[in-house]
């Protein structure tokens, strides 16, 4: 019987989806998390009859029936969530659609929105950091430095990094947070910690111009997470009820089975 394998794709699809619900849940708290939906395909038909017109008529529809469904992919919202005010001058908050570029231990390039920066200090000199320890890259891709011993320092929203020496005279180094930008940035495949690697999909990375500035860099304010409490239970109620009802279908073609071996008794 067809339904028993419908069905049971139905409920693997709605297992994805409530893995998908789930994630995006467990990360409602998580600095400048994108959201994920899983989006789903029809499997292929079977044609019992196919359409036959001819001059003197025929059948104008087909005779098929489907065999299920299947995941196809997970969709990332990258919509902005909302500011929480924090008041380190190391906090940094993006409105718009562009990633600050980190570099890994091998020297690989990342790219998050997690703008919860840290400095590591060696002697006079203070490093840019992630909370993971990987360096938060400049405008050239090197490692944003600066003097250890600088106060009051201020991020502008383009990303140049000011402050005041110990005569209190005002440092411009000229040292500027890059910015990028993607053409596809839901086809950044997700590696943890708030990193995204570049791939085909995403297109190659695009170096924010100051004249082209489109996002906003926000100093002392962290983004939140973009999860939807509300519509993500709302989501979750629905594949579970999805789910019983695949399940009820298995138990029915079951019973059905169950009353053709017993026609012989």
């Amino acid at each position: 019987m067809r339904s028993l394998w419908t069905a049971a794709s139905g409920m693997k699809a709605q297992q994805f989806n409530i893995d998908t619900i789930s994630n995006n849940l467990a990360n409602v708290n998580t600095t400048a998390f994108k959201s994920n939906r899983a989006e789903f395909k029809d499997l292929f038909y079977a044609n019992l009859k196919r359409t036959n017109m001819t001059d003197e008529g025929g059948r104008p529809v087909n005779l098929e029936v489907g065999h299920g469904t299947m995941p196809v992919a997970t969709k990332r919202n990258f919509g902005n969530g909302s500011f929480i005010h924090t008041e380190s001058p190391f906090d940094l908050a993006l409105n718009g659609e562009g990633f600050f570029a980190v570099e890994l231990p091998n020297g690989e390039l990342r790219y998050t929105r997690d703008g919860s920066f840290n400095i590591s200090i060696d002697g006079d000199t203070a490093t840019l950091v992630t909370s993971e320890g990987y360096y938060v890259l400049d405008d050239g891709e090197q490692p944003i430095e600066f003097d250890a011993r600088m106060k009051d320092i201020s991020i502008d929203q383009f990303g140049y990094i000011t402050g005041l020496d110990e005569d209190g005279e005002i440092v411009d180094d000229g040292i500027q947070i890059s910015l990028y930008k993607f053409l596809n940035p839901e086809g950044l495949q997700s590696e943890g910690q708030n990193l995204y690697r570049e791939t085909v999909s995403s297109g190659f990375a695009e170096f924010i111009e100051e004249d082209e500035f489109d996002t906003q860099i926000v100093q002392g304010y962290l983004e939140a997470s973009n999860v939807q409490i509300v519509d993500e239970m709302v989501k979750m109620i629905t594949a579970q009820r999805a789910y019983e009802i695949n399940s009820k279908s298995i138990t029915t073609s079951d019973e059905m089975m169950q009353i053709a071996n017993n026609l012989k008794r």
